[in-house]
Order: C-alpha cells, then sequence, then structure tokens
C-alpha cells in the first residue's frame, strides 16, 4: 500500500502531460522522499530503496519484484547558463520543493529478443544539483537492470523554463561511462525530446530499439508546411525569398520574389508568415524572424560571439553614423578627410546611441575618450595602409589583388580572341569589342601578337561586361549611382605577376543615344590618360566588390549552403555519420542569413545603399546564379579548371597545374582541400566499407535528391549534378560542402577590412560617369582643371564610406569563441577510435599548412604574396587569435 501510494501522490502533485507517452512499455524509477519536504531530497536517497515500476501495454499496472542482478547509475544533465549567468529552469528554491526539474525516460537499444518488441524504458527524475564551470546540472541515482543492455537514446521533458541542454553523462552502467551530445534547446513540455547515443548509425544498421525513434524524430523535424512557425519549433522546410522587400512600409520597398523560373534562386528556410498586403507574393515584415530553434546562438554564446556585432554595428552604429553627416550625398572634400576617419574619428555621444553593452560589442569601432568624455568612432588603420599608404593608387597592386586579395574568383584564362559580346545587339548594340588587337599590342609593348599571348596564355580577364550590362540603363536611373559593363584585361609577367593592360567601359543605347563604350589603358606620361585610367579602376573596382559582396560571397557560401542545411536536418538522422560530420560545418548559417535578409541585402539595406547596382543588387545575384553557379564547379581543383587557371596534370602536387605559378589562393586552397578531402575520405570509407551501403542508404539519397530537386530546385534538370552511387561520389560532394563553408567563406570574409577598410583601395560604389562620356563643354574643363576633385566626387560618399567601413570591420572579425576548423575534436569523432586517429591527422595536417603558408609569405621569388608593402597572403591559414587578423578558418559561416 505504501508504493501505490507513493506513485498516487506523485502525479497529484506533478501535472504531468496527458499526451500518450511514445513507449508503450516503461520502468518508473522514483526516489523514497517526503517531497513537500524543505530538507534536501538527496541526503536521504539509498540505492537499494528505488521502487521500479512497470507498465505493460494493454495491461493492468503492476509492481515487480525482480529477482534479477541491478547497479546502482548515476545521470548527470548539464545545462548551460544564459549569457546574464542566470540559469535556465526554475528557481533554486522550487527546485529544491519539489524535488525534480527534468523527466527522462532511458531506451533500450534493441528490441526484447524474447517477445521482438522494445524494451521497457526506465523513467527517472532528475533534482537540479550544482553549477559549474557556467553550467546548471541536474542529477538523479537509478536502478539499471541488468539485462538491459545497451543503451540506444534518452528521452527528455522539461518541466518548466526552456532550456539549453548541453550533454547528458551517465555513469556507472555495465558499459561504461556513456556520454549523450545534445547541444539543443528543450522547450517546454511540448514535445519529449529525443537524444541518441554518441555512436554513429547509418539507417541500415540503426540498433532495432531505436528504428521508430529514428523515423519519428524526422518526421517531426520536416513539420507539414503550414502556418506561421513558432520560435521554440525546430522545422526544416524550405521557401523563396520573399522577404527581401517591405512593400507595406516603404514605397521604394516592394522587391521580386526571388526563387521560380522567372529568377531562379536557391531556398531559405521557411518561416510562415503572413503575406503583405499591398504585395500577396511578399512576406509581411516582423519583428521576429524564425530560424529553426537550434540554430539559434544568441543566448547561449556570449555576446562577443559574431552574430552579435554584426546585428548591432548594423542597429546602432549605422544610424549614429546617419546622424553625423547632414547631407547624405556630400563628398570628401580631400584624401586628407579620408585618412582623419583613422586617426581623428567622429564624436557620436550627441547622437544618443550608447545603448547598454553596444560599446563593449564593438570596441574597435567605438573610443572612449576620457580627457573629453567623448564616444568617438574611430576606425583602426586597415594592413593595407599601414603598410604602404599609396599602394592603392599602382598598378600593382590593383592587379595583385586579382590573385591575392579576397575575391580570387573572378579572374580567367583569355581563351578566345576578339572579344564579344553574347548579349543581342539589337538591345545592347554591337557585340565587338573596343579592345582592338593594334591597341592591345601596342600595350604588351611588341614581344608578341595577340594571338601569340592567348595560346602561350599570357591574357587574363575580370569580365563583368556581358553579366552587368542588362542592369546598367536601370542602375543609371537611380540616383547617385553609375554603371557599365566592364573588361579588365591583363598580361602575365615572366615574374609571375599581372600587369594591367586595359579597361573597356560599355553603356548600351538608351533613349535616342546610341551605345557608348571606349577603351582605357595605363598612362604614366600622360596626365589627362594617367587620370582617366583611374577612374576607370575606380569603376572597375566598383563591379568587383559587387559581384565579390552579391556572389562570391552571398550566393555562393551564404545562399547555397542554406539548402544543405535544411536537408541534411529533414532527412539524416542525428545519428547519422554524415550528419554529424557535416554538422559542425552547418552551425550558425541560418541565424546569420536571416540576419543578413532583415539588415544587409533588404530593400534600402546596406547592399542597396552602398553598392552599385542599388535595389537590383539581388536581382543580380540571382542572374548569377542562374548563370554560373554550378554545384560541381563548387570543388576547388574544378573551378580553377573551369577559369582556365589549372588543367590536370598527375605529375603535379594534387594533380593540378597551374596556369599562373604564383596564385596564393590556389596554391593554399589546394593544400587546405587535399587535407578536407582526405580526412573526409577517411571518415566516409569507414562507415560506408561497401558500395552497396551507400545505393542502400535511403536517408542519404533522400538527402541528395532534396538538395537538388527542391533546395536547389530551380536547377534540377542541369546534367553537371554529381550522382551518388558509391563512397567516392559521396566523398566528393562532401569536401564541396566542407570546402565552400570553410576554405571559400574565409577567403572572401575575413580579408574585407584589411583591403576594403580603405575604400578607395576597394570602392564599393561609383557616383559619377566617366568624363568621356558624352561630356558639356563645362564638365570636360572642370574634370582637367580639378581631377582630384572628378576622383572624389565619383567615390563614395561620407555617409557611404563611413557605413562600409563599419560593416566590413565587423565582417572581419574573429570572436574569442571562435571555432576554428580541426580545432577542437566534435564528441561523436572522438568515442570512435577510428575516427579518433583519422581526426589527429587531419589536425596535424592543418597545423603542417600554417607553416607551408608562412615559409611561401618569405619567399622573395612569391612576388603576389611577399615584396615591399605587400600584405602576406594568410587567408587561408586555419587559425586565428580573436579580431580583424586577416587569418583564420572557422568551422562554418557564422558571420
Amino acid at each position: 500500500m505504501l508504493k501505490s501510494h507513493l506513485q498516487q501522490s506523485t502525479k497529484s502533485l506533478i501535472p504531468w502531460s496527458t499526451k500518450p507517452f511514445i513507449f508503450s512499455r516503461e520502468i518508473l524509477v522514483f526516489f523514497p522522499i517526503n517531497i513537500l519536504s524543505n530538507k534536501n531530497p538527496r541526503k536521504n536517497q539509498k540505492k537499494n530503496n528505488f521502487i521500479v515500476h512497470y507498465k505493460a501495454a494493454n495491461s493492468t499496472k503492476a509492481v515487480l519484484s525482480s529477482t534479477k542482478k541491478s547497479m546502482g547509475v548515476k545521470l548527470v544533465v548539464k545545462v548551460q547558463k544564459s549569457v546574464g549567468g542566470t540559469n535556465f529552469g526554475l528557481s533554486r528554491g522550487l527546485d529544491d520543493l519539489l524535488g525534480k526539474s527534468l523527466l527522462l525516460w532511458i531506451v533500450a537499444a534493441e528490441l526484447d529478443p524474447k517477445i521482438g518488441i522494445e524494451k521497457p524504458s526506465i523513467r527517472i527524475f532528475a533534482n537540479r544539483g550544482r553549477d559549474v564551470d557556467g553550467e546548471t546540472r541536474y542529477e538523479a541515482n537509478f536502478v539499471f537492470p541488468e539485462d538491459f543492455g545497451d543503451i540506444g537514446a534518452i528521452l527528455v521533458e522539461n518541466e518548466h523554463k526552456e532550456m539549453y541542454v548541453k550533454n547528458i553523462v551517465i555513469d556507472g552502467s555495465p558499459h561504461g561511462k556513456i556520454n549523450i551530445t545534445c547541444n539543443s534547446w528543450v522547450h517546454t513540455k511540448f514535445e519529449k525530446r529525443i537524444f541518441f547515443t554518441n555512436k554513429s548509425y547509418i539507417p541500415s544498421q540503426t540498433p532495432s530499439g531505436v528504428k521508430r525513434l529514428r523515423e519519428r524524430e524526422l518526421v517531426t523535424l520536416r513539420g507539414d508546411g503550414f502556418g506561421e512557425r513558432k520560435k521554440y519549433e525546430r522545422i526544416y522546410d524550405y521557401d523563396v525569398y520573399n522577404d527581401i522587400g517591405d512593400p507595406d512600409g516603404n514605397d521604394n520597398g516592394k522587391r521580386p520574389v526571388l526563387g521560380g523560373k522567372q529568377l531562379p534562386y536557391p531556398r531559405r528556410c521557411r518561416t510562415g508568415r503572413s503575406r503583405s498586403k499591398k504585395d500577396p507574393l511578399s512576406e509581411l515584415k516582423s519583428n521576429f524572424v524564425y530560424v529553426p530553434r537550434d540554430e539559434e546562438f544568441s543566448e547561449v554564446k556570449s555576446s562577443t560571439f559574431s552574430g552579435y556585432p554584426f546585428y548591432s554595428v548594423l542597429r546602432a552604429i549605422v544610424p549614429a553614423l546617419e546622424t553625423v553627416v547632414s547631407n547624405s550625398d556630400l563628398e570628401f572634400p580631400q584624401f586628407l578627410s579620408i585618412d582623419s576617419l583613422f586617426n581623428v574619428g567622429i564624436d557620436v555621444s550627441r547622437q544618443g546611441n550608447k545603448k547598454k553593452g553596444m560599446f563593449d560589442v564593438v570596441p574597435r569601432l567605438i573610443k572612449a575618450i576620457s580627457d573629453t568624455q567623448k564616444s568617438v568612432s574611430l576606425f583602426e588603420t586597415p594592413q593595407l595602409l599601414q603598410r604602404d599608404k599609396f599602394s592603392w593608387l599602382g598598378d600593382v597592386e590593383f592587379a595583385r589583388q586579382t590573385l591575392s586579395g579576397f575575391n580570387p574568383f573572378s579572374i580567367r584564362l583569355v581563351t578566345e580572341w576578339p572579344f564579344k559580346s553574347k548579349l543581342s545587339p539589337e538591345v545592347y548594340g554591337h557585340p565587338e569589342s573596343a579592345m582592338t588587337k593594334e591597341l592591345i599590342e601596342l600595350e604588351i609593348g611588341g614581344s608578341m601578337t595577340v594571338e601569340e599571348a592567348v595560346q602561350q596564355k599570357k591574357l587574363f580577364i575580370l569580365d563583368y561586361h556581358d553579366l552587368l550590362l542588362p542592369y546598367v540603363n536601370k542602375v543609371n536611373e537611380l540616383k547617385r549611382t553609375v554603371l557599365y559593363g566592364s573588361r579588365t584585361l591583363f598580361f602575365l609577367t615572366h615574374e609571375g605577376t599581372l600587369r594591367p593592360l586595359a579597361i573597356e567601359l560599355t553603356r548600351p543605347p538608351i533613349d535616342n543615344k546610341p551605345q557608348w563604350k571606349q577603351a582605357y589603358f595605363p598612362s604614366t606620361w600622360n596626365a589627362t590618360g594617367g587620370w582617366l585610367w583611374k577612374l576607370a579602376k575606380a569603376h572597375v573596382l566598383a563591379h568587383d566588390s559587387g559581384y565579390h559582396q552579391l556572389v562570391s560571397h552571398w550566393l555562393r557560401t551564404h545562399c547555397a549552403t542554406e539548402p544543405y542545411i535544411i536537408a541534411t536536418n529533414r532527412q539524416l538522422s542525428a545519428m547519422h555519420p554524415i550528419y554529424r560530420l557535416l554538422h559542425p560545418h552547418l552551425r550558425h548559417t541560418m541565424r546569420i542569413n536571416s540576419f543578413a535578409r532583415e539588415v544587409l541585402i533588404n530593400a534600402n539595406g546596406i547592399v542597396e545603399t552602398s553598392f552599385s547596382l542599388g535595389k537590383y543588387a539581388m536581382e543580380f545575384s540571382s542572374a548569377a546564379y542562374d548563370l554560373e553557379w554550378r554545384f560541381d564547379q563548387e570543388a576547388l581543383p574544378q573551378n580553377l579548371i573551369s577559369r582556365g587557371l589549372a588543367v590536370e596534370d598527375p605529375n603535379e602536387p594534387y594533380g593540378l597545374k597551374l596556369t599562373i605559378q604564383d596564385y596564393p589562393f590556389a596554391n593554399d586552397g589546394l593544400v587546405l582541400w587535399d587535407t578536407l578531402k582526405q580526412w573526409v575520405t577517411n571518415y566516409v570509407s569507414h562507415y560506408y566499407p561497401q558500395t552497396i551501403l551507400i545505393e542502400s542508404d535511403k536517408e542519404i539519397q533522400a538527402w541528395r535528391s532534396e538538395i537538388k530537386n527542391v533546395g536547389h530546385g530551380d536547377k534540377k534538370n542541369e546534367p553537371w549534378w554529381p550522382e551518388l552511387k558509391t563512397p567516392n561520389d559521396l566523398i566528393g560532394i562532401i569536401t564541396t560542402m566542407i570546402w565552400v563553408t570553410s576554405g571559400h567563406h574565409a577567403v572572401v570574409n575575413f580579408g574585407q577590412y584589411i583591403y576594403a577598410g580603405y575604400f578607395p583601395n576597394r570602392p564599393t560604389i561609383v557616383r559619377t560617369k566617366m568624363p568621356t562620356e558624352d561630356p558639356t563643354n563645362e564638365e570636360w574643363e572642370s574634370f582637367l582643371n580639378k581631377p582630384e576633385e572628378a576622383l572624389l566626387k565619383c567615390l563614395p560618399s561620407q555617409l557611404q564610406a563611413r557605413q562600409i567601413i563599419a560593416v566590413m570591420d565587423v565582417l572581419s572579425n574573429h570572436p574569442p569563441d571562435e571555432e576554428y576548423i580541426g580545432e577542437i575534436i566534435e564528441p561523436y569523432w572522438a568515442e570512435d577510435p577510428v575516427i579518433n586517429a583519422a581526426f589527429e591527422v587531419f589536425s596535424g595536417k592543418l597545423k603542417e599548412l600554417e607553416g607551408i603558408i608562412d615559409a611561401r609569405n618569405v619567399d622573395s621569388k612569391l612576388m603576389n604574396r611577399n615584396g615591399a608593402g605587400v600584405i602576406p597572403y594568410e587567408l587561408l591559414k586555419p587559425f586565428s587569435e580573436p579580431g580583424v587578423t586577416g587569418k583564420g578558418v572557422p568551422y562554418s559561416i557564422s558571420i
């Protein structure tokens, strides 16, 4: 009677959920304590007094007195404290009063061999215990039946406030210490969360006792595709980019939907928000943008984590800068005024933007001047300016950065001559280039003909002509921005460096004006030609900056990766080895992408107001996706081959011969690529020793199919999608994804402030047309009399420049808790001896890469990374200290 009374009393005091349990058979473990006592309930616990309650399916309840041996086992649940140090969950006093905080079910890995159904689960309560190293621990001691077998999973039901569960440790079982990595939010009673053990299984090898749970969890994560998503949900689903615009909030806020036949685009995570009243195709803006709960980092990571300063600077610093500059179109009066941004600063204390914690979040941007008690925006001097203040004016640095800057993905080998546009002549004018054979041979210096230069692989090009030309007339109708189609031609010298030969700028016909195009050339002996060349370079650099930000950076890393994240969570179980291989590379990206859609690439956001393409920026990225993006060419070797920068050669390291031997991005990138591929090869080969295991893996096949047909569904019929029939196929696919999220993103992101912090070196927008494009007499005379003023007027305005510098600074910053590739092993990998050994090799190779890069940077023969005033190429060094360092390769796209 006492035992029955205890059970009855407990259920009447605690309002357990009335939902049916997932399991039909369970063992209930209770502690022999008075839960209303103020005494510490753990003091009187005795292992031999535990009561085990057995609940059989479709039967009456009965108390078992098992004669089989059992063991006393301890369970600890580690819960992360919030950023401010407050514990998630109930207050200590109420926890002590109730004697429990978490309800857990321990699930056997295998079915009962005698009757072929799931074994009874062990149901226990975990009490709140100590706070240790920023964690709150919930503890339980319970009886572990000898015949229970291996543990397959643990179900967690949270009784109280949402909490972030880091891991669960079971110590004292017959199988030794068991670690279950969670790293997940557990909401209040909305579902029983399933956490599998750290041992990985492909579907065909799943232990029989957790097969149903494996399938059930995936069903939960997929959702049903209906309704607006709530903050606590973990549902992954697809949608088009219909949330860039804000038609209800701004007359100039409507933007086309990206995704579909007209504007192909990758898919983003579905939020299910209501539709706009003015534009039913667009989502309504709101203060909350859903991402699946486990993609959130802001309440768990410290305030120095990447997402915090990114969001803070755009929400706080940028508006402050707007109030400092009274005229948003005002240019800098002289270049000394630009220099003063880095040694004088501007007072923002009077702007009322001293929000709590803001100055701690972005310390590089805001300096407290103690003697004046002012808060001053004082930007750090970029490394480019520190090393050579005038390098940005020269052609050497202009050319070098195509190979060693933060956009080394655009330079291509010239394989055809003469250049000819593929666009319609009726719409865009004559297709022939203004770069004629005679003009180019004059620039080459008579050493060879153009045909010989092409044959000898001496000519290279930045070609934005046909990609930009359809947007030129539309953009030029906007206020204070000018666009052309452009080609920039380079010659490979015998020293292995590039020398600029010519720039061509084109404007298509408009109204009654015919097509305009002109070629410009370097000129050191002609003052007018020299200034026209400087202005032409500014236009090309703005084109390259726009392409870098919208295509090389946003589209090819952030945007293209989001479908991989969605498919991985929808189709691969959390116990799948490929899920666990990819997971560190997919962390935090969805949240940072949602931030970008709110304040960076949104209508009238930073990109639209400070880059040349204006409100057509995202349409342009769609055009680039349609014309250029191919999954197979996102792999570094295939990307280099596609641009003519390498050819296959089995006698060369990594099987490739580079067209430009001193190509720092390719030189270092191929070492990193090979290191990644070897790690992935060892990992995949361990779990897929036979080809049949790939073909029979229904999860991995569904994953590949969903990425192709849904996530990148606008390109589903392309013939270049890789097959997935063998382990080698999978190795290629996974290596490509990991490269994109790590090496590729590091290259295009973490050098931005170094090179673009001093914006004349990399202007993001040009605001005036070339002086030679249909000038009036007054315009031409003004240029001749004050060419420096013409250059200053064409560069970004004071407001645009300050905003871009601030954003570049934050984007280039590594937080103190950055997660670098290969630095710390994932718990899942560490518990498998084979994978643990492979990771040690992987980590060691990355450390070797650090030394390789250091050695290359001091080699005087490598002039694209060494020389007077030259910035060493370190963007692919795997590790870094915090801050803007121009090095460090994180696991994932987290900024």
